[in-house]
């Protein structure tokens, strides 16, 4: 059962904020509760968390910070990166949500440096599809899995009790909607009921349950899913019972660039400066520079869903700057040859059609041309020795949800809020419109890390009476 009436709820203990989930949302929220002064409990349905977040590149967009400036960045602002939000996004997602995540999260990059220590680099060199400033953040190790483990060490630091094992199965509520409690299990097969002044939904969202993907995203019905299996889209049958609106269920992050079989992320750095993609053909099918989210569906439209990126050494020696790339070489997923013949060979592709690909991207490279698809090619040529990886599509997470308000508080229809309930991440509306080419590189985390520490801020309110 989805809810049950708070009548329901046994005597036991009760935590002022309570969260469901410790990815960055989860943990950004319960670091900003304890901040105002909140006893915070976060439960965490894993032995240990990890999430969507442990997944990801951990590439978190902000305009306007100091680490911006320190490289000579002064002319980004919150107004021009809502804009790239709003233009990746075809103008059909939420403008006044992208204008508050915009807002929110430079500040919020700067508080976890300042009160928890936790260190962040802008990433030079290129620009991701969509952004019109250099303005991804990453720690130094360039990995999700990384965030995870500072945000989790900032979060015992400050005293934030992160529950483990710890699965949230239904929800105790008045009639109003106001939520009393959690009900949780263990695996042993016991259970506890928790009583919260608020809730936080930082549960993200429905990729990891079949049939809501195949209801909402059938694109991606039989692709691989590169998230976490625990999202399974407790965050919307929870606010549906509850009478909360839900929007964009169709939207969704997905990325073509995973290499196959070995399940590896690859860097879309490389695609972005000056490598390009073949199908078993040996043919291009599209614009690269596009975005690595409506990768996902051009590379599963290819024959057995299989592409190959094709770049050289220079490349290659970019790539070995990111964990994932350097970890998908130490599996063998990394091809190299010394000519395109033999890079064929390596890869099966039909040589003569190979050859005549790469000598058109030659071409269009030396005249810094654009191709058929609306790419422009401005990179230096692609040069001997040449590397491939073969990849495939994927899903990474889904970005529709609950619709929030500016303090993240989950909203009704009518646009009333829910009285204590509060969602971030994949549980709530995201920022990319209703479909798969709306993703802005970053808004995952971007909505992960700004929405937890509004939701974070906003639930200590609540829970004081506020």
């Amino acid at each position: 059962m989805s809810r049950r009436p708070a009548a329901g709820l046994r005597a036991g203990w009760s935590a002022p904020v309570l969260v469901i989930g410790a990815g960055a949302c989860g943990l950004v929220a319960a670091l900003a509760a304890r901040a105002a002064g909140q006893e915070v409990v976060v439960l965490e349905r894993d032995r240990a968390p990890t999430g969507s977040t442990a997944l990801a590149s951990g590439f978190i967009p902000a305009a306007a910070t100091r680490w911006q400036r320190a490289i000579g960045i002064d002319d980004d602002s919150p107004a021009r990166f809502a804009a790239d939000i709003v233009a990746k996004a075809k103008h059909r997602g939420d403008p006044a949500a992208a204008a508050c995540l915009a807002a929110a999260i430079g500040p919020t990059l700067e508080w976890l440096a300042d009160a928890h220590a936790i260190p962040f680099e802008v990433l030079e060199g290129f620009i991701y599809p969509g952004h019109s400033r250099l303005r991804m953040h990453a720690v130094p190790e360039r990995t999700g899995a990384a965030l995870l483990a500072r945000l989790l060490a900032a979060a015992e630091a400050a005293g934030v009790a992160v529950l483990t094992s710890a699965q949230a199965e239904s929800l105790f509520a008045d009639a109003d909607g106001a939520v009393r409690g959690v009900r949780v299990t263990r695996p042993d097969g016991s259970a506890e009921e928790i009583g919260c002044g608020a809730l936080i939904l930082a549960c993200n969202g429905y990729g990891g349950d079949k049939a809501l993907v195949r209801t909402h995203i059938p694109e991606m019905a039989e692709a691989l899913y590169f998230g976490h299996a625990g999202n399974q889209g407790d965050a919307l049958r929870w606010g549906a019972a509850l009478g909360a609106e839900a929007r964009d269920l169709g939207a969704y992050q997905g990325h073509g660039g995973v290499a196959h079989p070995h399940g590896v992320l690859i860097t879309w750095a490389l695609l972005m400066q000056g490598g390009v993609q073949v199908n078993r053909d040996g043919h291009r099918f599209w614009n690269e520079h596009e975005g690595y989210s409506e990768a996902a569906v051009a590379v599963l439209g290819q024959p057995d869903g299989i592409a190959f990126d094709i770049y050289d050494a220079r490349l290659h020696a970019l790539g070995q700057t990111f964990e994932d790339y350097r970890q998908a070489e130490a599996v063998g997923a990394i091809r190299r040859a010394e000519d395109v013949a033999a890079l064929a060979a390596l890869c099966g592709l039909p040589g003569a059609t190979l050859a005549a690909t790469l000598a058109e991207v030659q071409a269009l490279a030396e005249r810094q041309g654009t191709d058929q698809f609306g790419r422009n090619f401005a990179a230096p040529p692609l040069a001997p020795p040449f590397y491939a990886v073969r990849v495939t599509g994927a899903l990474f997470h889904t970005q529709g949800g609950l619709v929030v308000d500016a303090d993240a508080r989950v909203l009704r229809p009518d646009g009333t809020a829910l009285p204590n309930l509060l969602a971030g991440g994949g549980a709530a509306r995201g920022v990319s419109g209703p479909a798969v080419w709306g993703y802005l590189s970053g808004n995952g985390l971007l909505a992960a890390m700004a929405y937890g520490r509004l939701a974070g801020q906003a639930a200590a309110r609540l829970a004081a009476g506020g």
